[in-house]
C-alpha cells in the first residue's frame, strides 16, 4: 500500500508507563520529515464503574498533554497531535496503521519478562497484523550503536534492507546487515548472492558506512546476541518464511527477546529491487 506524503508517525498510548515510546517515536517522526500522532482509547464503561467519572478522562488529557509536552521536547519544531478515542486499543490501531508511516508502541515487557509470551500480546498482534511497519520500544537505555538488520535475500527481506540503508542514513550512523545461514545452507554461495544484492543497496546510499556479514548459526539466536549493541534492530515479518503465518520465526525471536527497539518492517509493497539506478517506489515508504 502507498503512504501519503503527509502519514504520520501513530504511537499508541496507554498509559504513562508507555511515554518512553513518545520520545523515540518523536525522533523518528523528526528524521523521516512526519507529523507525530498520540492516541489514546478510552473506555466509558470503566470510567462510569470510578468513583468519578471525569477522573479518568481527566487523567487521559493529562496524559496526552505529558505526551505531547515531551515530544516537543525532544524535537522543538515537531507537529504533534494527540487523539483520545473510544474503545479497544489493539483493533484501533491496527485500523488506524493502514494509512501511517510508521507504528509505535511499547514491548509490553517482552524483552525483560524471561517468561513464555502470549501471542495476544499487543506488540505481538500488531507485529503481525499492522499495516505499516511497526516499532517496539523497549524501556532500558538505548545503545548508540548500528542499524542492525537480518537479511535472507527475499523480496520482504530487501524491504527491510532499504528501510535500515534509510534508517542508518537518518540517524547518520553505520548499518549492519546480517546473514545467518544454517547447517544445511552454502556459506560460500550464500555470501555471493548477498554480497551482490548488498553492493546494488549500497551503491544508492553511499552516505552510509555499511557492512554485510554472513555468519552460521541459529538466525534468531545470532541476531538477538548481537542487536545487544545495536540502537536499533530490524526484520521483516516473515522474510522467506511463507508457512510461517502472519510473523516468522526470525522475526518473533527479535521481538521477544532483543534489548535494542525492533521496526518489524511490513505493510509495503514487496516490489523487486532492480538496481543501483532504480528508483524507491513511494509504496516502499522509507
Amino acid at each position: 500500500m502507498a503512504a501519503s506524503a503527509d502519514a504520520e508517525v501513530l504511537v499508541g498510548l496507554g498509559s504513562d508507563r508507555d511515554l518512553p515510546v513518545v520520545q523515540q517515536a518523536a525522533q523518528e517522526a523528526a528524521a523521516h520529515g512526519r507529523p507525530l500522532h498520540l492516541l489514546h482509547t478510552f473506555d466509558w464503561h470503566a470510567a462510569f464503574a470510578a468513583d468519578s467519572v471525569a477522573a479518568p478522562r481527566d487523567q487521559a488529557e493529562d496524559l496526552m498533554s505529558r505526551g505531547a509536552q515531551l515530544a516537543h521536547e525532544i524535537e522543538p519544531g515537531l507537529t504533534v497531535r494527540g487523539e483520545i478515542v473510544e474503545g479497544a486499543m489493539l483493533p484501533i490501531l491496527i485500523r488506524r496503521s493502514e494509512a501511517a508511516f510508521l507504528l509505535a508502541v511499547a514491548d509490553s515487557g517482552m524483552a525483560t519478562s524471561g517468561e513464555c509470551i502470549p501471542s495476544e500480546t499487543p506488540a505481538v498482534q500488531l507485529a503481525a497484523r499492522a499495516g505499516c511497519p511497526l516499532l517496539v520500544v523497549r524501556r532500558g537505555p538505548v545503545p548508540q550503536g548500528p542499524v542492525l538488520v537480518g537479511v535472507d535475500g527475499s523480496p520482504s527481506s530487501n524491504l527491510a534492507l532499504e528501510w535500515a540503508f534509510e534508517s542508518a542514513a537518518r540517524r547518520g550512523t553505520r548499518l549492519l546487515a546480517l546473514r545467518v545461514v544454517e547447517t544445511d545452507e552454502d556459506t560460500h554461495l550464500v555470501t555471493g548472492q548477498m554480497a551482490e544484492v548488498f553492493a546494488q543497496f549500497s551503491a544508492r546510499r553511499t552516505d552510509v558506512p555499511a557492512e554485510c556479514r554472513v555468519i552460521r548459526g541459529d538466525p534468531g539466536e545470532v541476531l538477538v546476541d548481537v542487536s545487544r549493541s545495536a540502537q536499533v534492530a530490524l526484520v521483516a515479518a516473515r522474510g522467506d518464511e511463507p508457512g510461517r503465518g502472519m510473523l516468522g520465526a526470525v522475526a518473533q525471536s527479535l521481538l521477544y527477546h532483543s534489548p535494542a527497539p525492533v521496526i518489524v518492517v511490513r505493510g509495503l509493497a514487496e516490489a523487486p529491487f532492480t538496481g543501483p539506478d532504480a528508483r524507491p517506489d513511494r509504496d516502499q515508504r522509507p
